[in-house]
C-alpha cells in the first residue's frame, strides 16, 4: 500500500466537468445527488471504520466521489450502479484519478434491490450514499444477501436515519428500526449539510453506522418474524391483540400467543424489541399448530 499513489478526490469543478461531459441530468427518480466535497467523503469513510483489510460494497457510486475516498484507505471496492451512463464512465474515472488502485475496484451493473450475488471476495463492509427513495429496502436486502458484512455506514435522508436508529418506545420506532436490529446494532453517526451535494437536495441527510450481530437464535424464519413486524406496525394505534388477529386466526388466539410470549396483549408494536417479536412469532406458530 505504501508504494501506491493515493487517489485524487473529486471536488466541485471535477464533478461538474464529469457531469457536463456526460450531459448528465440528475434524476429524482433514482435519487441522484452527487457529493462534491472531498472533506465530506473522507468523513464518511472515516466514520465507517473501513480499512485496508476491508472488501467494501458501495451502492450508487455515481460519478465516483465516495468510491475514490474508500480506495484511499487501501480497501477493495465493489460498486453497484444501475445507471448505464454513470456505470460506463466510472471505470475510466477510477483509472484517471486512482491509477494505482484500478486492481482494487470492480463494477456490477445492476439494480441493488435485485442483485442476487456480488462477485469476488466476500464483502466485509457496506459504505454508500444510498438513493433516498429506496434506502431502507436496499440496506435490508444487502444485509440479508451478504452475511459476510461486518459493519458499514450509509448516508440517507435524516428522517430515515432517525428511524433506523430509533429504540423501542420512541414515536419514530417502526418497521425499519426493528428489521435492521435483526442484522445489526445501529446508531446515528452525524449530519450532512445540503450544500455538499449537487444538486442540493430539499431534505437533510444523516449518517447511520451499523455493526453486524448474529440474528436471534430461533426455529422460526426471518420471513415469519418480519411478517409479524409488518402486521404489528400496519395499524400503529391498535393493540397487538387486534392487529395480530389475522395471523393468529382470532383475537383470542392472538391474546393467548402474546400471553405465552410474556407480552401484554394491549401493548403496541413500538414498545417491543426484535427479541420480543421473535418470541411472539414462536408463540403464534404453537397456537396455530
Amino acid at each position: 500500500m505504501t508504494d501506491r499513489t493515493p487517489p485524487r478526490l473529486l471536488g466541485p469543478a471535477e464533478v461538474r466537468s464529469l457531469a457536463s461531459e456526460l450531459d448528465l441530468r440528475p434524476t429524482k427518480q433514482r435519487g441522484q445527488n452527487f457529493v462534491i466535497d472531498a472533506n465530506t467523503v473522507r468523513r464518511i469513510v472515516r466514520e465507517s471504520g473501513v480499512g485496508a483489510d476491508d472488501v467494501v460494497v458501495e451502492v450508487g457510486p455515481g460519478l465516483g466521489s465516495l468510491t475514490l475516498a474508500i480506495l484511499e484507505t487501501g480497501a477493495k471496492v465493489t460498486a453497484i450502479e444501475i445507471d448505464e451512463t454513470l456505470a460506463g464512465r466510472l471505470p475510466r474515472t477510477i483509472a484517471e484519478y486512482a491509477p494505482d488502485h484500478v486492481d482494487a475496484f470492480s463494477l456490477v451493473r445492476a439494480d441493488a434491490l435485485r442483485v442476487e450475488s456480488v462477485p469476488g471476495l466476500p464483502p466485509t463492509a457496506l459504505v454508500a450514499n444510498l438513493p433516498y427513495n429506496v434506502s431502507v429496502p436496499v440496506l435490508l436486502h444487502l444485509m440479508s444477501l451478504l452475511p459476510s458484512l461486518r459493519h458499514g455506514l450509509v448516508m440517507v435522508q435524516a428522517e430515515v436515519a432517525d428511524r433506523l436508529a430509533a429504540k423501542p418506545g420512541s414515536k419514530i420506532y417502526g418497521v425499519p428500526s426493528v428489521k435492521a436490529a435483526w442484522y445489526a446494532e445501529v446508531r446515528r453517526a452525524g449530519v450532512i449539510g445540503r450544500n455538499v451535494f449537487w444538486p442540493a437536495p430539499n431534505v437533510d441527510s444523516g449518517l447511520v453506522y451499523w455493526r453486524h450481530r448474529e440474528p436471534p437464535s430461533t426455529a422460526v424464519s426471518r420471513e415469519e418474524v418480519f411478517a409479524v413486524i409488518d402486521a404489528a406496525f400496519a395499524q400503529r394505534r391498535k393493540a397487538l391483540r387486534g392487529v395480530l388477529k389475522p395471523l393468529a386466526g382470532s383475537a383470542d388466539a392472538a391474546e393467548k400467543a402474546l400471553v405465552a410470549a410474556g407480552i401484554d396483549p394491549l401493548a403496541r408494536g413500538e414498545s417491543l424489541t426484535i427479541t420480543d417479536f421473535v418470541r411472539i412469532t414462536e408463540s403464534l406458530q404453537k397456537v396455530s399448530s
